[in-house]
């Protein structure tokens, strides 16, 4: 039975295309980005998939309607897990295959939303998270991450503008407060993956900043 499941993980092995993760908290923009980053990546030639967590797959939506119901009810290390199996089916049915094909892959949340919103914000155990993580995605880390940074109470303001608010973005203000401060821990660790975005201005400006982060990582990965 352990070999079985070591051959079915999924291999991080080196890929042609690139992988692009957005991050932040509840309303910074980064469904409205990532949509803006691929539309602009198709209309340059390139090939896109554009996607997002939790939901990437259709099992993954049966998932995703568990997870961010308004009124569900879900204990930290169940929505730990529930998250990391709809990753392992991300990373092996759509994110790989695409990579493989030489594909940007434009991701709405990634592993990075787990350490801060589960091993963060809901004071998870770390090396819990990382192992769980490690064996969902085969080792699988983004090219290049962009955390769309904006205020917590900003943030809050425009999710609530936006309507239909799930679980998630239910939570006391300080649950967001620690994802923050979270993700300014991830970014400050991995500073060659990370790019901090200012998202608090005109979308026009924040979709350019964007834009600029991708290109330089295109021209590192040697993609034109």
């Amino acid at each position: 039975m352990k070999r079985a499941l070591q051959r079915k993980k999924p291999q991080a092995r080196s890929h042609r295309g690139l992988f692009v993760t957005l991050e932040g908290v509840e309303g910074c923009g980064k469904s409205t980005h990532a949509h803006v980053l691929a539309a602009g990546l198709r209309r340059a030639g390139f090939r896109v998939v554009l996607t997002a967590e939790p939901g990437g797959t259709p099992e993954g939506r049966a998932i995703r309607k568990r997870l961010l119901a308004p009124e569900g009810k879900v204990s930290p290390d169940v929505e730990l897990l529930l998250f990391e199996a709809d990753r392992a089916l991300h990373v092996r049915q759509l994110i790989l295959p695409a990579l493989g094909r030489g594909a940007v892959v434009v991701c709405d949340r990634f592993s990075d939303s787990t350490r801060a919103y589960q091993g963060g914000a809901r004071n998870l155990d770390a090396g819990l998270v990382e192992t769980l993580d490690r064996a969902a995605t085969g080792g699988l880390k983004p090219d290049l991450t962009l955390l769309l940074d904006v205020p917590v109470r900003e943030g809050l303001r425009r999710a609530r503008r936006r309507g239909s608010l799930t679980r998630l973005d239910r939570e006391r203000v300080m649950f967001h407060a620690r994802v923050r401060r979270a993700y300014h821990g991830l970014a400050s660790r991995n500073r060659g993956r990370f790019r901090v975005v200012d998202a608090t201005g005109r979308p026009g400006d924040t979709a350019a900043a964007v834009w600029r982060e991708v290109q330089r990582a295109l021209r590192r990965k040697g993609i034109s």
